[in-house]
């Protein structure tokens, strides 16, 4: 009996002894100071030592690394550390992830054409001789009812005289005929003022524009349906480059496009998608895109020339996801 109890009160005071020795704080808590692991270089962070001093590379001091903070390392969880000198150091920033539309910039190349539908080729009504050239000149510009040249005609000078003596259905008929012959309205009208002496006529221009071909001289004789002038209007432009196959996605009607070309550095030109071709080429995987042109004169000549080589980029917007930017 004696010797139980005498072993119970050693387990007691065991117990009561190791309760004491953990509820003792630390000399660290105690302190209020944390034991520093080693320091480090924040430039170099290859640069330690268990003592202050400074980095033998750039000569800053070393920063202190803890246990719960080391500089540079593994947090685990693959996640690293860093102390709050050491984020400055560095630049560290922090950006909210959003969902965002994406813009994708799509580089093309291609070249400066002229507008289709604003070409015009000026051929002989009837058989006849040119008497005179008003434009004799290649990248001319000429407006719109502008004399061409002077033309003489046996057969448009018959169907004016014819035209001067009749009334009624028959003159308007014959006002027909004269349309058919090439005559503009207004010059058909001034037929019964126009000199019984004058022998000739003029060729007008249909369209303003530029003289881009001129395929007759004075005194030469031409035939019905010989070219005489060709003229195109260079106000708007067409920009014309290759969608290849992965682009197709991303190229849309309507579609801004901002243009550049080496004959005008710094200028940037912007034109709309107005067509893509449907035509399909199975060798290139490309197709042909269209972009409409604004090209007005400054200091009376056009910015943009015919065939000049180009370069475009288009701003496409892909479908809103999350996202944070680029330089993150």
């Amino acid at each position: 009996m004696k010797t139980f109890l005498t072993i119970l009160l050693t387990a007691a005071l065991a117990v009561t002894t190791t309760w004491f020795v953990l509820r003792k704080p630390s000399p660290e808590l105690i302190s209020g100071e944390r034991k520093p692991l080693f320091y480090q270089s924040a430039m170099h962070p290859w640069i330690k030592s268990d003592k202050p001093g400074r980095c033998t590379i750039c000569g800053m001091e070393l920063t202190p690394v803890y246990e719960a903070s080391q500089a540079f390392g593994d947090a685990g969880g693959g996640t690293v550390a860093l102390t709050q000198s050491q984020i400055q150091v560095v630049g560290v920033q922090t950006v909210i992830a959003k969902v965002q539309p994406l813009i994708r910039t799509l580089q093309v190349a291609g070249m400066i054409d002229d507008d289709a539908s604003r070409h015009r080729i000026l051929s002989a009504y009837v058989d006849g001789r040119v008497e005179k050239l008003y434009v004799n000149t290649m990248g001319a510009e000429v407006t719109e009812g502008q004399p061409l040249a002077n033309f003489y005609s046996p057969g448009l000078l018959q169907t004016e005289r014819e035209y001067r003596q009749l009334s009624g259905d028959l003159k308007i008929q014959t006002g027909l005929r004269l349309r058919q012959m090439g005559l503009s309205q207004q010059q058909i009208q001034a037929v019964d003022q126009k000199s019984s002496e004058t022998l000739t006529s003029e060729i007008l221009s249909p369209i303003s524009g530029t003289v881009v071909g001129q395929n007759v001289y004075e005194g030469q004789t031409v035939a019905t349906g010989d070219k005489l002038f060709e003229i195109a209007d260079f106000s708007q432009m067409w920009f014309v480059f290759r969608a290849y196959e992965q682009d197709l996605p991303w190229v849309k009607l309507g579609e801004t496009v901002l243009i550049t070309t080496p004959s005008l550095p710094g200028r940037t030109f912007e034109g709309k998608i107005a067509f893509i071709d449907p035509n399909f080429d199975e060798t290139t995987r490309s197709t042909n895109v269209r972009v409409i042109l604004p090209n007005p004169l400054v200091n009376g000549r056009r910015e943009l020339l015919h065939k000049l080589y180009a370069d475009g980029s288009v701003n496409v917007e892909a479908p809103a996801v999350l996202a944070v930017p680029r330089s993150a």
